[in-house]
């Protein structure tokens, strides 16, 4: 199913308990929401535990549209689809589960409509609140070249091992996305929130500082996981699921 959020056309799909719990989940970038959640076995597990799944193609991933322009990818702009998403659903809260650029759209969802995230669990983030290196990963991808940069490279294989990635569009992505590091604004945050994170991830760095910084975080690493391996992980699932069933 398809949706317009303020002039782009945004692909999701909807699964499981139709009264059940309402948890939208949000994909790494590269990824879409078929890669990161339902080969990975989240959205069933996520169904059978009695939640209603909502699965979105963020902005230039998956079947969504793929803008080539950086200021589309603005991370305001990309919380304001997640909120724009719940509208067309009509549903007024939701709980959230995001990973990597998924969780870091999940922060300024929070941050700023914190009336709409009932709890939110979010993947693979640290208090860099970005991928570093987002310019050498935009130049290989502008290029169609690999970088000598390690996660370049990580991201640059898994990218176009995709033909229906649009690299352009996710170079514009990666640029557009860089969030201003400002840990005064998670001082604010009081919707409960799990951070997960594996403890080979050199990716997302500094989760015990970003832990720090939220004073409603608290903080899961699962061991021997990295970047790329946690989402599938058991534990990861677990610990989520306890997080989101827990009495409020």
């Amino acid at each position: 199913m398809d949706f317009d959020s303020d002039g782009v056309r945004l692909h999701y799909e909807v699964n499981g308990a139709e009264r059940g719990t309402p948890i939208v989940l949000v994909h790494g970038f590269a990824s879409d929401y078929r890669l990161n959640w339902v080969g990975t076995r989240w959205q069933e597990t996520l169904s059978n535990s009695g939640f209603k799944v909502i699965g979105l193609d963020c902005r230039g991933h998956g079947h969504s549209d793929k803008p080539h322009d950086e200021a589309a990818y603005a991370v305001d702009v990309m919380a304001g689809d997640v909120v724009r998403l719940l509208d067309h659903l009509d549903m007024q809260t939701a709980a959230y589960l995001g990973y990597s650029m998924g969780g870091r759209i999940g922060l300024e969802v929070v941050l700023e409509h914190p009336d709409r995230i009932t709890r939110a669990v979010l993947g693979g983030v640290g208090a860099a609140g970005s991928i570093d290196r987002a310019e050498q990963i935009a130049r290989a991808f502008r290029t169609g070249e690999p970088t000598d940069d390690p996660v370049a490279q990580t991201f640059y294989r898994f990218a176009s091992a995709r033909p229906d990635n649009d690299l352009i569009a996710l170079a514009a992505c990666i640029s557009g996305l860089r969030p201003e590091r400002r840990p005064e604004r998670l001082a604010r945050i009081r919707t409960p929130i799990l951070i997960v994170v594996g403890d080979r991830d050199d990716i997302a760095g500094g989760a015990p500082e970003l832990i720090e910084l939220i004073p409603s975080a608290r903080l899961v690493t699962i061991a021997g996981r990295d970047h790329m391996s946690a989402v599938p992980a058991r534990e990861f699932k677990q610990a989520a699921l306890d997080f989101l069933t827990a009495e409020a």
